[in-house]
């Protein structure tokens, strides 16, 4: 059984769709991908709430 998630999210940059991969195992979390489209670093930032609900924020790096 995965626990990577599949999240669609815009990128902060150039607002291209993307796909990232959140790993549920890890309820909270900070790191850094590569938008798929125009290659600058996205913040991805994950929060599990009580209910075990992942909700996920993306930022430049520079917010």
């Amino acid at each position: 059984m995965s626990d990577l998630l599949e999240q669609y999210i815009a990128c902060p940059y150039c607002g291209e769709g993307i796909v990232v991969l959140v790993d549920e195992s890890v309820p909270d979390q900070t790191y850094v991908e590569d938008c798929q489209v125009c290659c600058r670093p996205i913040v991805i930032e994950t929060v599990e709430d009580i209910d075990g609900n992942v909700a996920l924020s993306a930022r430049s790096e520079n917010d």
